[in-house]
């Protein structure tokens, strides 16, 4: 299970975003961290029995680093105040389809898919949907789908009719996605709970079907 000193860790390290504090708080930082690792490797036991694709998997594959890259950045805060999981088939750095865990104070949520695939992902999962639109719609419409995640992520979608695509075909609006995402927030007391890992895995298991489409969709 999350620790309440984690998200002690993440409120303190929002208030003094420094090297001078994180330095004097780098212990704080490492158990915070082992507890993430440690949570993010039950939580895969857990999803291997559902998506086969993620066996040999650890932690260590998945979890992004806390320190952030400022080079080309207004913002210097040298750290990320959220412990963030990428969990695919060969981990973070594959630009797979899959499951994130995003552990923030006042901010976590569970999310499925992929955020802005390159042009020739993107054109091969529009091709899918244009191809086999009642299964992305039946996927979608489930009712314990749709009633834990909604509609897709619109913040990326077009306004206007994607190129090589009549405005008036029957998925057009799935079509504008540029991302193909689908979320739900999570409160803290829903990540302290003891049965975390198993409600997020029961919650993975049912966004299975909608990632193994869009891999499907990029092989």
């Amino acid at each position: 299970m999350l620790h309440s000193n984690t998200l002690k860790f993440l409120i303190d390290l929002k208030k003094n975003n420094n090297r001078d504090w994180f330095e004097k708080n780098k212990e704080r930082y490492l158990v915070a961290k082992e507890n993430m690792a440690v949570l993010v490797d039950e939580l895969l036991q857990e999803l291997v029995r559902v998506d086969k694709k993620l066996t040999g998997l650890t932690s260590k594959d998945c979890l992004f680093r806390i320190y952030r890259d400022v080079r080309f950045s207004k913002d210097k805060k040298p750290y990320k105040t959220n412990m963030g999981a990428s969990i695919n088939a060969g981990g973070k750095k594959v630009m797979n389809a899959g499951y994130y865990l995003h552990i923030e104070p006042g901010g976590s949520f569970l999310a499925g898919g992929i955020w802005m695939p390159q042009g020739d992902a993107l054109k091969k999962i529009r091709q899918e949907i244009d191809y086999n639109g009642k299964e992305i719609n039946k996927i979608l419409s489930q009712k314990e789908f749709k009633k834990l995640f909604g509609e897709l992520d619109g913040t990326y979608k077009l306004k206007t009719t994607p190129k090589g695509y009549d405005k008036n075909h029957p998925n057009i609006e799935l079509l504008r996605y540029n991302s193909y995402i689908v979320w739900h927030k999570l409160s803290d007391k829903d990540v302290l709970k003891k049965d975390f890992v198993k409600q997020i895995s029961k919650e993975c298991k049912l966004m299975k079907p909608f990632i193994a489409f869009l891999n499907t969709a990029m092989d």
